[in-house]
């Protein structure tokens, strides 16, 4: 089981620890951040920025923690507009496979609808995540389309019903 937090400050620290360790693995299917967010002051003032994101209602940024309180991953509901948004997600290597981000992804689609008024959601992905394309057919979203993510083939996909979930 996992537990969904909307990300608070006093999250630092283990958010910055679990991005450390997954760097290498999180960059062999999604852009890296470049080494200033992994510096002590780089991460605190992109934290920063995201709590002000949060706080003006233009994002929705969560923490997701398994059943000892460890933290797995991360899912956002990133600019939110008429009632969309866009759904991203990482979870860490030592998780991988496990159902958590499905699990995670099936939260936060409750969420968007009961708690964030959203009644669509959008994802990217590359074609090189089979993972990730997994995880986006399972939670109901359906291929609508190609795109590029940072020069490498990809797919984007819609759920527009979350009042289903």
């Amino acid at each position: 089981m996992v537990t969904l937090e909307p990300l608070r400050a006093d999250h630092a620290d283990a958010l910055l620890a679990f991005e450390r360790e997954n760097r290498a693995y999180f960059a062999r299917t999604v852009p890296d951040r470049g080494d200033a967010f992994f510096t002590a002051e780089g991460f605190a003032a992109r934290l920063r920025a995201l709590l002000d994101e949060q706080a003006a209602r233009v994002c929705r940024f969560h923490v997701v923690l398994g059943e000892d309180g460890d933290l797995l991953g991360r899912v956002n509901l990133m600019d939110l507009v008429d009632g969309r948004a866009e759904l991203g997600y990482r979870i860490g290597e030592r998780a991988a496979g496990r159902g958590v981000a499905t699990a995670a992804v099936a939260q936060v689609c409750r969420l968007a609808r009961a708690d964030y008024g959203l009644t669509s959601l959008f994802a990217v992905t590359t074609l090189d995540n089979p993972a990730s394309l997994r995880v986006l057919t399972r939670s109901g979203f359906t291929r609508v389309g190609n795109t590029t993510v940072d020069g490498r083939p990809g797919v984007r996909y819609e759920r527009r019903d979350l009042g289903k979930v």
